[in-house]
């Protein structure tokens, strides 16, 4: 990446809170890997292993990836965006977290929200594994939402909803953002999974020294939002269904506490 290059992503990260660098991971590498995951996922839905809830009503789960998604934070080094992440944000100084977000076919809109709260913000790398676009659930963002800190409430009356943006995507192409911009999952109409790989410095980075080697480098789902218990359930039914529910309450919460701003 050139000086230049690295200059004109930093001013653009700086007034919108994210980046696109477009065609940085290889697409067959990518393919594979999606055809791993999602593989992984059926097998454990099939064998009864997979938690109920946790997400699947809702249709968005968290995945660890494993060593399977090595390659692609190699090429994020060999491309620069990790050095670009770490002149954004000098905190990042360790190995990231491994994450992944797995979009079900039928899946909701979630609530716009941050990833931490607003004071304790974070890099994200987030790599779209499969072409991506309105019918697969493309990412929403609010740009510059960033810059100020909103309490729900406020987020609402302003009406910073309405500066909303989608972002389509090409397999390979990374997503840099900040945690405190306010975003959200979308829809998935087709009948194909979408995942879409995150790489995170929350507190600076993984305390591993190979973040990928965790749970043996083995594919694990986990929750996203929902617990999987009874209660977890019924919670996240509710959400499904009703959602403006889920709206009010933390709406009405957030005149009273903070706890409603991620």
């Amino acid at each position: 990446m050139s000086r230049a290059e690295t200059e004109a992503y930093k001013q653009a990260f700086a007034e919108d809170g994210y980046v696109v660098i477009k065609r940085v991971v290889p697409r067959d590498e990518l393919a594979e890997l999606y055809t791993t995951v999602t593989a992984e996922y059926a097998r454990q839905k099939a064998d009864g292993t997979l938690f109920k809830g946790g997400g699947g009503l809702s249709g968005h789960l968290n995945c660890f990836p494993g060593e399977a998604a090595r390659f692609a934070y190699e090429a994020l080094k060999a491309r620069g965006v990790v050095d670009l992440i770490r002149e954004i944000s000098p905190k990042s100084v360790r190995e990231p977290y491994l994450g992944c977000n797995l979009n079900l076919p039928g899946s909701v809109t979630q609530q716009m929200h941050m990833d931490r709260t607003f004071r304790n913000e974070f890099m994200i790398a987030n790599v779209s594994v499969v072409d991506t676009d309105l019918a697969n659930g493309a990412t929403d963002v609010v740009p510059g939402s960033h810059k100020q800190f909103y309490k729900y409430w406020q987020y609402v009356l302003l009406g910073k909803e309405r500066e909303h943006k989608r972002l389509p995507s090409e397999a390979g192409d990374v997503l840099v953002r900040v945690s405190n911009l306010w975003h959200r999952g979308m829809p998935n109409h087709t009948s194909q999974p979408r995942p879409m790989l995150a790489f995170t410095w929350d507190g600076g980075g993984s305390p591993l020294a190979d973040p990928f080697a965790e749970n043996d480098g083995k594919i694990t789902f986990f929750p996203n939002w929902f617990a999987p218990t009874r209660k977890g359930r019924i919670i996240e039914r509710t959400f499904v269904k009703a959602p403006i529910t889920y709206k009010t309450y933390r709406f009405v919460n957030s005149i009273f506490s903070d706890k409603s701003y991620e």
